[in-house]
């Protein structure tokens, strides 16, 4: 059973969301908080396998439990926020969320979002019987699913994992935006270049020595990126 908390301080939102996973995905479970004070405390009795925060409910807000959870856990989040700016879905993305939705919203466009979101948590299907990786200090394993600079394991989220892993399976090759969206976010992704743009940043600042000069994924200027060829497995 996966187990989906959903915090926001408008109950009609929740009651919403509740009754859409109850009858499109009856085998998802959904607790509900109206505050990020009750959110918080449900998170610290109980384990949880997707969130579903609302930005501007009070305080902590969506934002602040984001940066607090991303400290010390890699549960899929996705944000809710009657904001339409780039610069709001940004700063969730940056903060380590892994989605958002724009509100109003359809029930079928969450609920496709969620499905998505767990389906990257879970286990990287496929990889578990290549081998590792090699490029400088930076190794992967894609039997483990882990990642190491300088033999020190680094924490990635499932996405960032997703995206790396993507790019240095396919070491020496341009991947274009849209084809890295499509695959480690999904078809419906085509078009969030945003979602890339960050978490090539994040990930470049978890395993580049200096992230402003990266040797591990590079940009191919209004094209794409690319992980280099020279890399060993």
């Amino acid at each position: 059973m996966v187990r989906i908390l959903v915090a926001d301080d408008e109950p009609d939102v929740v009651g919403i969301i509740e009754l859409a996973f109850r009858f499109n995905r009856p085998s998802y479970r959904v607790d509900d908080a109206y505050s990020g004070a009750e959110a918080m405390q449900m998170l610290r009795e109980r384990g949880y396998d997707l969130l579903i925060l609302d930005v501007s409910m009070p305080s902590p807000d969506g934002f602040e439990i984001t940066r607090r959870l991303r400290e010390r856990s890699n549960v899929p989040i996705i944000l809710l926020t009657a904001k339409a700016m780039e610069a709001d879905k940004v700063r969730g993305l940056e903060l380590g969320a892994d989605d958002y939705v724009t509100k109003p919203f359809s029930h079928k466009e969450l609920i496709a979002r969620a499905d998505a979101v767990l389906r990257r948590a879970s286990a990287q299907a496929g990889t578990t019987g290549l081998g590792r990786i090699v490029h400088k200090e930076l190794e992967i394993d894609p039997g483990a699913q882990e990642v190491r600079r300088e033999g020190e394991l680094v924490n990635l989220t499932p996405t960032e994992y997703r995206l790396l892993f993507q790019l240095a399976s396919n070491r020496g090759r341009v991947m274009t935006h849209k084809t890295l969206l499509a695959h480690v976010w999904g078809v419906g992704y085509h078009d969030e270049l945003h979602y890339l743009k960050v978490y090539v940043r994040r990930l470049r600042e978890k395993l580049e020595r200096d992230p402003a000069h990266p040797e591990h994924i590079l940009t191919v200027r209004g094209v794409g990126y690319t992980f280099p060829r020279e890399a060993s497995c």
